[in-house]
């Protein structure tokens, strides 16, 4: 087992929390986290790691995960349908399932635990993305004192997709301990910082509704296009939006949700995250309605914080409707933050002299579309 981590383990009750970057640097230097090729400085954000694609990719049947008793390499021999190599550029087709080996792989001290989460950009584009690990009865969530290599996942819902080895789709989060605040210690934050704009509304975690009367216009989402055309994942700014989304208008302040569309919407409460805090997006209560958020995405500290630069940022939400068709309203609670305790002060806030995409957005698609106009983006 690793050892330079026992300065997180020791006094666990100090030391509990989400592992900031200083922390990660460490792990990396100590080979808790290794890869080939090396790990660059880019990857390390304020209270997480990208993680990047490894050079093949397996198109399998169907989803799965490993069990207590198999590894992904044992899975993959039962449902492989074939190889796929990602040097030169690959497809990545609308509704089909892949697995890619990652880059990274772990040796976790027993008391170092590790969550993943699909990127914003990722999410953004529908492109559902997971973490499967060796002897794993979940995705996305990695048992402490794991040892072994990490998959990817990834099932292109509304767009296909080209990727190559390198590119970063998720990201991985470490905690000791844990350190997610009560719904008392939240309220008492929120009085002190102002996590959100307007009410705050607390219960198991930091609820959040969706703004569809934005001041200004009445655009209030985008619809994804059920056939497009192939977005490659290096791009940036580079797609015109007509040729991939609807645009969503409204005057009423409510929309209907069409079943098996994709949406993206945007929050009425601008959020702010300390920078002694890390965050998660989290569904609100499946007995709202026919609808699910996609919790894409940690919220890094300094998020919306004016330590970073920020004054608020907007949740952009994720949304899929499910069987039937669904009148979403404005100011309908949809999803919650949920806040933790970092073990320190990350050394670099989000927005805060790093390459962070969506500090201060309002309604926002993902980064390889070219920029809504201005009045838009900052409702």
């Amino acid at each position: 087992m690793p050892q330079g981590l026992g300065f997180v383990l020791l006094k666990e009750i100090v030391m509990t929390g989400v592992l900031p970057s200083q922390d990660l640097k460490t792990m990396i230097k100590e080979g808790v986290i290794d890869a080939k090729p090396q790990i660059i400085s880019e990857q390390i954000q304020p209270a997480s790691l990208d993680l990047r694609l490894g050079s093949r990719a397996y198109r399998v049947r169907a989803s799965f995960l490993t069990g207590e008793n198999q590894t992904v390499s044992d899975r993959l021999a039962e449902f492989q349908m074939h190889e796929i190599d990602l040097h030169q550029g690959a497809v990545l087709e609308k509704g089909c399932v892949y697995v890619v080996p990652l880059m990274e792989q772990l040796d976790l001290p027993a008391g170092t635990q590790a969550v993943t989460n699909a990127k914003s950009s990722t999410g953004r584009l529908d492109l559902l993305t997971r973490t499967i690990t060796d002897y794993s009865t979940e995705f996305d969530r990695i048992a402490a004192g794991y040892r072994g290599p990490l998959y990817a996942e990834i099932c292109p819902r509304s767009f296909s997709v080209l990727v190559r080895p390198g590119m970063r789709l998720n990201q991985i989060r470490f905690r000791a301990g844990q350190a997610i605040l009560t719904d008392a210690e939240l309220d008492t934050l929120h009085k002190t910082e102002r996590l959100v704009s307007g009410d705050a509304v607390i219960g198991d975690g930091l609820g959040f509704s969706v703004d569809l009367q934005p001041d200004g216009t009445d655009l209030v989402g985008f619809r994804a296009k059920p056939h497009t055309g192939v977005i490659d994942l290096d791009r940036k700014a580079y797609y015109d939006p007509a040729d991939f989304w609807e645009e969503i208008r409204t005057n009423s302040g409510q929309i209907i949700l069409d079943p098996g569309a994709f949406y993206i919407l945007v929050s009425q409460e601008a959020v702010h995250i300390p920078p002694a805090y890390a965050a998660e997006m989290a569904p609100y209560l499946a007995m709202v309605g026919e609808f699910r958020v996609h919790y894409a995405g940690f919220f890094d500290p300094g998020f919306g914080h004016h330590a970073a630069g920020g004054t608020g940022s907007r949740g952009v939400l994720e949304v899929r409707c499910h069987e039937a068709p669904f009148v979403l309203e404005h100011g309908q609670v949809v999803g919650r933050l949920v806040y933790e305790r970092m073990r320190a002060e990350p050394d670099q806030l989000y927005g805060a002299g790093i390459a962070s995409n969506y500090q201060g957005q309002g309604l926002k698609l993902s980064k390889h579309f070219k920029p809504l106009p201005s009045t838009i983006a900052a409702t």
